[in-house]
Parts: structure tokens; C-alpha cells; sequence
């Protein structure tokens, strides 16, 4: 199939996956999110105590076996690692801080776009700023250096991790911790989340599939494939959401989401940025994990630090507005991730080379 057909065709599926998972029983303009299932399964690991949003997602193993099998099926497996992992674990707790300062990943804001909350545009522009930043970088020569071959049981980390969560929660989930009201009571039946994750993690292996590679791409080499998947997220998610009833148009009362256009700009922003230098969005580093790359695990596990310590410190956002908390740890986060980005693109290199 063409490539701009199979593109927009992907977004299609995720679309409709995700507005489907809503009328399931997941949060409304949440059918599909990294950032919020990764801090919602943190919470069920007890790593932070923010009651309202404690559930191990079905959605996030599923799309982690579903790379894997695809990645499997197709003899595209391979364990790798060694490229800064240390470093991809600090970007991902810093991308999930902004996240959760704006409230969704970046498949979350395309599909709270779709359900008419500008305030989600406010935070597009905020992306592609964020983005814009890392191609700065990217251009002036950043890199986290190549990755190496490793053992089969660095590769299949994360696959195991999302294995025994996945246990737990069918035979064991007096082992969770599980939320009775708010957002993490909001779910999907546990086969059909499983199932659109599985989807998703196939779709997303075959098409490579990520969000900020789409406006890195059209900027960087005036490529349109990858960001005509995120416009048919918004077009047919806007479609499934009027036909459903689901579709509210404004600033104003929008599920899980605050009004402070200047701090979803710059929470958005963060995740852009940070994310050009891991090299993927949140969705992206799971799918690569599925497939073997042990430094998307380590970016995959720093996002899920980053969602306890956002709730552990009060640094997420909630429909009442940004915490102050919040604004000093984005100021952090983002010193961080400006500190990683000038080192790998001048420093780094001159170390090198002596």
C-alpha cells in the first residue's frame, strides 16, 4: 500500500481504538494515553499514593506484546542497548514530568483535539516549539552515540516486567492497588484493553508510528508520511466523537484538563523536546522496548519514575490548574534536559576525541 494511504489509514485505527476504549469505560478524551497509563499503573504498583489514578492499564503490556510479536513474526527482534541508558532514563522521568504538568502524551493531545478541547491546542503549539528545540540540537550534531548488540535477557526486560504485571492483575490483583473513584476507576474491560493495546503495538511496529517524529520529519526533511497519521487521529477522532455524543468545543469544562494556556504550552513543550533527543514519544520508546531495545526500557522506566515523583511532590496537574510544585519542577526538568542537550552536541564529542 502507498505510503500515503497506509498512513493516514494507521491514524484511522488509532482513532477509533481509542474513541472506542471510551465508550468501554475508559476517561473521556484519555481512550488511549502513555503518559496516563504509565502513571495509572505506577499508582497500582504503589509507587505513589495519588488515589484517583492507581490502575495497571492492560493497554501498556498489550502494546509492548504486540511489538514483540510483530517484531518476532517479521525477524526485526534484536537486543540492543548502551546508548546512554542512563541518560534515556532521566529524559523519560523529565518528559513524564511535563506530561503530567500538561496532562497527556502526545497521542492523548491528538485525541483531546479530536474531542474539541483547545486548551490541547495550546499545547500542539507548545509540541511543535518543543520539537523545534531538539532539531536545533539535532542539527548541530546531538546524539546519545550508537547503540551495541546485547544479551536476549536485556532485551526482553520489559516484555517479562509487562508479563508479570499482566498476571497479576488476571490471577493476583489483590497484589494492586486499584482506584475506586477518579480517572483510574474509568476502564475499559480488562480482554478489550488488552486487545486494543495488542493492536496498537502491532500497528505501531509496523508502521512506525510516533507523534513527534512527525513534525520532526516534516520540518527536518519535509516528510508528511508520519504527521498524516496524527491528522486523521484528530479528523476521524473528531468524527467518532460527535457521532458519540463525546464532543465538547472550547477552553471550558474538558475532561481531566486545566485551562492555564501557558503552562499546558510549556508542559507540551517538554515532552516535545525531550523527546527529539530520546529519539521517539512515550509511544515510540514502547514499541522499541517491545522490540528489544533496552534503552527504550530504561526510558520506558524512567517515565514511570517520573509519574511517582510527580504525584509523590505534587507536580501534576489536575482540572484545578498547574501546582506550584509543578512550575519548580518543570524549571528542573527543563534545566536537565537543556543541560543533556548542550553536553551530547558539543561536550560529549570533544571527550571523544581526546
Amino acid at each position: 500500500m502507498p505510503e500515503k494511504f497506509r498512513m493516514p489509514l494507521v491514524g484511522a485505527l488509532a482513532a477509533i481504538i481509542s474513541v472506542t476504549l471510551v465508550l468501554l469505560g475508559n476517561p473521556a478524551n484519555m481512550g488511549f494515553c502513555i503518559a496516563c497509563f504509565l502513571r495509572d499503573t505506577a499508582g497500582a504498583l504503589g509507587l505513589h499514593g495519588a488515589a484517583a489514578v492507581q490502575y495497571a492499564r492492560p493497554e501498556i503490556p498489550g502494546i509492548v506484546f504486540g511489538a514483540l510479536i510483530t517484531s518476532v513474526v517479521t525477524k526485526e527482534f534484536a537486543s540492543k542497548g548502551g546508548s546512554a541508558p542512563l541518560t534515556r532514563f532521566v529524559l523519560g522521568t523529565c518528559i513524564m514530568i511535563g506530561a503530567l504538568i500538561f496532562l497527556g502524551c502526545p497521542l492523548r493531545m491528538a485525541l483531546r483535539i479530536a474531542g474539541g478541547d483547545l486548551n490541547a491546542v495550546v499545547g500542539l503549539f507548545g509540541f511543535a516549539a518543543g520539537i523545534f528545540s531538539g532539531v536545533f540540537f539535532l542539527n548541530r550534531g546531538f546524539s546519545l552515540r550508537r547503540t551495541y548488540s546485547v544479551s536476549n535477557t536485556d532485551g526482553l526486560v520489559l516484555p517479562l516486567v509487562s508479563l508479570l504485571l499482566l498476571a497479576a492483575l488476571i490471577f493476583s490483583p489483590a497484589l494492586l492497588v486499584f482506584s475506586k473513584e477518579g480517572p483510574g476507576a474509568a476502564r475499559a474491560p480488562l480482554f478489550a484493553a488488552l486487545a486494543a493495546g495488542l493492536i496498537m503495538g502491532a500497528v505501531g511496529h509496523f508502521s512506525r508510528l510516533c507523534f513527534v517524529g512527525g513534525i520532526r520529519d516534516a520540518v527536518l526533511f519535509k516528510n508528511f508520511s508520519l504527521f498524516s497519521a496524527l491528522a486523521a487521529i484528530v479528523v476521524v477522532g473528531a468524527i467518532g466523537n460527535i457521532i458519540f455524543g463525546k464532543f465538547s468545543f472550547g477552553f471550558e469544562n474538558q475532561p481531566i484538563a486545566h485551562t492555564d494556556g501557558l503552562w499546558n504550552f510549556l508542559g507540551a513543550a517538554l515532552v516535545g523536546f525531550g523527546s527529539v533527543l530520546l529519539g521517539g514519544c512515550p509511544f515510540r520508546q514502547l514499541i522499541l522496548a517491545g522490540g528489544g531495545n533496552s534503552d527504550s526500557t530504561a526510558a520506558v522506566f524512567g517515565m514511570v519514575f517520573g509519574a511517582a515523583v510527580s504525584h509523590n511532590f505534587n507536580l501534576a496537574s489536575s482540572a484545578r490548574g498547574v501546582t506550584e510544585n509543578g512550575k519548580m519542577g518543570f524549571v528542573l526538568a527543563a534545566a536537565i534536559i537543556l543541560l543533556i542537550a548542550v553536553y551530547n552536541t558539543w561536550f560529549n564529542k570533544k571527550a571523544d576525541e581526546k
